[in-house]
């Protein structure tokens, strides 16, 4: 069986991508190594470096999109659509198939898409 353990989300220019995400998860990064840092978000980190082959905002951001647990959909949503380089892309909504769930969709400066998203009961 695996364990997931982390997301690197690569940057032409990370540092700004760091400042930014230390607003959106409300802490310091745990873990840093050369150029690269991470945060411990739930279970697993969100690191954030650089790398060679990428360049300028994400093109397909729909690819990979961070999602980002919270009883709080609606408030999250105001505080972090409030930090500076953040885009809407969705409000809050409830999905078709699932009335008592909130989602909403962010991104972050490079156009990085992450989603908000009520607790799933599995």
């Amino acid at each position: 069986m695996l364990n997931f353990n982390s997301v690197l989300l690569s940057s032409q220019n990370p540092a700004p991508l760091v400042d930014y995400y230390k607003q959106v998860f409300q802490m310091d990064p745990q873990w840093s190594g050369g150029e690269f840092v991470g945060f411990k978000v739930g279970d697993g980190m969100v690191v954030i470096g650089p790398h060679d082959k990428v360049h300028g905002k994400s093109i397909n951001p729909e690819r990979l999109i961070l999602g980002l647990e919270t009883a709080d959909v609606a408030g999250e949503f105001t505080r972090i659509k409030g930090i500076e380089g953040t885009t809407v892309i969705v409000e809050p909504y409830h999905p078709a198939e699932a009335s008592d769930m909130w989602l909403a969709t962010l991104a972050d400066p490079d156009g990085n898409f992450f989603q908000l998203g009520t607790p799933m009961n599995l």
